[in-house]
C-alpha cells in the first residue's frame, strides 16, 4: 500500500458538505415516515370510540384496538431494526411502506370488530419501523447543531398529530371512521411513490465496508449542496477497516453460499445481542426505561383528553365539557393539545444543544411532573386543558431528546437495532397505558391514575440521570470499542 494520498472520514466529509439541499430531500422522505405513524397512532384517539358506539363494544374492547396496534409495533420495531443493520436502511423503507400501506387501506374495509384487530395490528407492524427513519436521517446529518436539525426531524411527528386531529375533525363530523382510515393511509402510500428517490445511508455502507458506494452518494451529495469533498480518499473506522480486510481473507478462500447465508444469518442476531454486551448493557436497559416511561406518559396525555372529552365517563364532575355536544368536544380538545408539542418540540430546540441530551430530558420531566400534580385534585374543564397541554408539552420535548439520544448513543453497528428495540420497549407503555392508567380513570379513579403517572415521570429522571455518558457534540461511532472513547 504505497499510497500517499491523504484520506479522511466519514464525518469529515459531512462536515465539509454541511447541512444542503440534499439533507432537506433526506429529511423530507424520512419526515413522511414519521408523518405517517404520527397520523396511524393519532387516529387510535378518534376511531375507539367511533367503532365502541358503532358495534357496542365494552371498555375492554375497545382498548384492545389500541394494544394490538402497539404489540404489531413492539414486534416490528425488532425486526425493523434487525433487517436495516444487516440488509440495509433503504431496503427496509419498501417492507416498511407496504405492510403500513396495504393494512392501513384493509383495515377501512373491516367487516367486524375482529377483522378490524388482526388490520389494525399488521398497521403497527409496519409503524414499528419508526426508527429506521429516525436512524437513517441522523446518519446524513453533521456533527454541529445535530440536535438542532433533529429536533426538525420530529417536527414532522407533530405535523401528523395536528393533521390527524384536523383530519378528523373534518371527517368524523361528515362521514365516517372508515373514510378516516382510508385517507390516514395516504402518507405511507407516498412512502411507495418516492421509494426510488431515497439513497442508502453512507454511515451504513461505511460499516459495511463498502466505501466506493458511500463515497458516489456523497459525491452526489456535494453536486447539490454546491460544496466540495475533502481532498484524499475516503477511509472508514479502523475497526471496519479490520473487519474488511478480514471479509478479503474470506473470499480468497471461496466461502460457500451456505456458508454466507448462515453468516448473515448470525450477523442478524448478533446486532441484537451486542446491545447486551459489557460495554452496552447499562445503556440498553436504562434506555428501555426511559422509552417505557415517555411512551406511557405520552400516549398517556393523548388518550386522557379523549377520554376525559368523550362525555361517556360515569364520572361527572371529572368529564370535560360534560355539558357540551360530545360530537365536536373530542376533536376541539384533541385538537388544541396537539399544539402543545409545537413548544414541546421549540423547548428541546432551545436546550438540547446547549445543556446536552440528559439534563434536557430531565427538565422536562420535572416540568411534567409540576403540570400533572394538580390533577390529584379535582380542576375545571379549562384548567383540566391546560394542565394536559403542559404535559404533552413536556412528554413531547422528552420523546424528541430520547429519541435523538438513543441512536447517538449506540455504533452504526447495532444502530436501529438498539434504537428500535427501544422503541419497541417503549411500545409496551403505549400498551399498558389504555388497559390500566386509562382504565382507572374510566373507574372514576382518576387520582391514582395521576399518582401512578407522577411515579413513571421519576423513574425516567432516574433512568435520565444513570446514562454513563453524553452524546451532545461527540460524532457517530462505528464501532462498540469505541463507544468508550
Amino acid at each position: 500500500m504505497g499510497d500517499e494520498r491523504p484520506v479522511y472520514m466519514l464525518d469529515e466529509a459531512l462536515s465539509a458538505l454541511r447541512f444542503g439541499k440534499y439533507q432537506a430531500l433526506v429529511l423530507a422522505y424520512a419526515g413522511l415516515g414519521w408523518v405517517s405513524e404520527a397520523m396511524e397512532i393519532m387516529i387510535l384517539s378518534f376511531v375507539g370510540p367511533a367503532v365502541k358506539s358503532k358495534w357496542k363494544l365494552t371498555s375492554s374492547e375497545e382498548s384492545l384496538l389500541t394494544t394490538v396496534v402497539f404489540a404489531g409495533m413492539l414486534l416490528g420495531a425488532y425486526s425493523w431494526g434487525i433487517i436495516s443493520d444487516n440488509y440495509g436502511r433503504r431496503k427496509s423503507f419498501l417492507s416498511i411502506a407496504m405492510v403500513t400501506s396495504v393494512a392501513g387501506l384493509l383495515s377501512t374495509f373491516s367487516p367486524n370488530y375482529v377483522s378490524l384487530l388482526i388490520f389494525r395490528c399488521f398497521v403497527g407492524i409496519g409503524l414499528g419501523g419508526g426508527p429506521v427513519f429516525l436512524s437513517y436521517f441522523l446518519e446524513f446529518v453533521p456533527v454541529s447543531h445535530r440536535g438542532t436539525w433533529m429536533v426538525a426531524f420530529s417536527a414532522f411527528w407533530t405535523a401528523g398529530t395536528i393533521f390527524e386531529a384536523s383530519l378528523a375533525w373534518v371527517v368524523m363530523t361528515r362521514l365516517n371512521w372508515r373514510w378516516l382510515l382510508a385517507f390516514s393511509s395516504v402518507p405511507s402510500f407516498a412512502l411507495l411513490l418516492f421509494y426510488g428517490l431515497a439513497p442508502e445511508s453512507p454511515r451504513y455502507l461505511c460499516a459495511k465496508a463498502r466505501t466506493a458506494d458511500a463515497h458516489r452518494i456523497l459525491e452526489k451529495m456535494a453536486f447539490v449542496n454546491r460544496t466540495k469533498l475533502p481532498p484524499g480518499i475516503l477511509v472508514s473506522d479502523k475497526a471496519i477497516k479490520e473487519n474488511e480486510e478480514s471479509s478479503l481473507l474470506r473470499d480468497t478462500h471461496m466461502i460457500s453460499m451456505t456458508r454466507k447465508i448462515t453468516d448473515k444469518l448470525k450477523s442478524g442476531f448478533s446486532s441484537f445481542f451486542t446491545l447486551f454486551s459489557r460495554k452496552l448493557i447499562r445503556t440498553t436497559l436504562l434506555l428501555w426505561v426511559l422509552f417505557f416511561a415517555n411512551a406511557f406518559s405520552y400516549y398517556g396525555a393523548v388518550l386522557l383528553t379523549s377520554k376525559l372529552s368523550s362525555g361517556d365517563s360515569k364520572c361527572g364532575s371529572k368529564v370535560l365539557h360534560a355539558d357540551k355536544s360530545k360530537d365536536n368536544s373530542l376533536y376541539v380538545d384533541v385538537f388544541i393539545t396537539s399544539f402543545a408539542e409545537l413548544p414541546g418540540l421549540i423547548l428541546s430546540a432551545i436546550i438540547v444543544d446547549k445543556i446536552g441530551r440528559k439534563l434536557s430530558m430531565v427538565l422536562m420531566f420535572v416540568l411534567a411532573c409540576i403540570f400533572l400534580l394538580p390533577l390529584v385534585f379535582h380542576q375545571s374543564a379549562v384548567v383540566t386543558t391546560v394542565l394536559l397541554f403542559g404535559v404533552r408539552m413536556c412528554a413531547t420535548g422528552t420523546i424528541t431528546v430520547a429519541t435523538i439520544y438513543a441512536p447517538e448513543i449506540y455504533p452504526t453497528s447495532a444502530r436501529t437495532t438498539g434504537a428500535g428495540v427501544a422503541s419497541a420497549v417503549g411500545r409496551v407503555g403505549g400498551m399498558v397505558c389504555p388497559l390500566v392508567a386509562v382504565g382507572l380513570v374510566t373507574s372514576c379513579h382518576l387520582r391514582l391514575a395521576v399518582i401512578l403517572f407522577e411515579v413513571v415521570f421519576v423513574l425516567a429522571i432516574a433512568s435520565s440521570l444513570l446514562f454513563p455518558f453524553e452524546t451532545k457534540g461527540r460524532e457517530l461511532k462505528d464501532a462498540v470499542d469505541a463507544i468508550e472513547s
